[in-house]
């Protein structure tokens, strides 16, 4: 089971029989040129859209014809039951920045927590679908999403044994959004991936995994 961070919120995740999930792939220069991450031309099987804006739902750079999951429900494909949860992109259910679907499922006995950009903390109704996520990859970066402080209570009402930061300032997006250093200030095991990509080994104890993005 590998994780390959692309940029921004969009992972690659390849299972051990070869099954390929992308999640909230990008416009590349899209927003006017904020978005300047290169394209997303990896082919998977998979295409998890957490909410409908170009920095997280443009798939035509990506070759084939996989399987695309834009809503809550329950899929089944390749054999992964793929659950979505409805929630919102703002603490205003949605008034400010519309829905978002956070994504659970669960591929080589690890369980996948993907949150798009929620823009709220979770509501008992959303937390009991969640359960108890193994790896969660989670926007720390404010502005349009939770932010740092918010993020760190996901991460103790979750308790997941891997955090992977998304969706915050690199210089390749234009948008204000904090840096990960906002989030991972005062905390521990703390483990930089100098490169894009790495094998997932539950560890013991809650780590943070901060990857380099492949398209940066």
């Amino acid at each position: 089971m590998e994780v390959k961070y692309l940029a921004h919120s969009s992972f690659l995740i390849t299972t051990s029989n070869g099954i390929r999930i992308i999640t909230d792939p990008y416009e590349s220069g899209g927003f006017g040129g904020e978005v300047r991450y290169k394209p997303i031309r990896e082919g998977c099987d998979v295409i998890l859209i957490s909410h409908e804006h170009t920095d997280h739902n443009y798939t035509r750079t990506i070759p084939g014809s996989p399987t695309i999951i834009r809503k809550p429900g329950e899929f089944k494909v390749c054999g992964i039951n793929f659950k979505g949860i409805p929630s919102y992109h703002d603490n205003t259910n949605g008034s400010q920045r519309g829905k978002n679907t956070i994504f659970v499922f669960t591929a080589d006995g690890i369980t996948f927590c993907h949150l798009g950009d929620i823009g709220h903390l979770l509501t008992e109704k959303q937390r009991s679908q969640i359960v108890k996520p193994d790896v969660l990859f989670i926007p720390v970066g404010g502005v349009f999403t939770i932010d740092a402080t918010q993020a760190t209570q996901f991460v103790s009402s979750l308790a997941p044994r891997l955090v992977i930061p998304m969706h915050y300032k690199t210089s390749g997006i234009g948008f204000p959004l904090a840096p990960v250093g906002e989030f991972t200030m005062g905390k521990q095991r703390i483990k930089e991936i100098r490169n894009s990509e790495a094998e997932i080994v539950l560890p013991e104890q809650q780590e943070i995994w901060i990857f380099t993005p492949a398209l940066l």
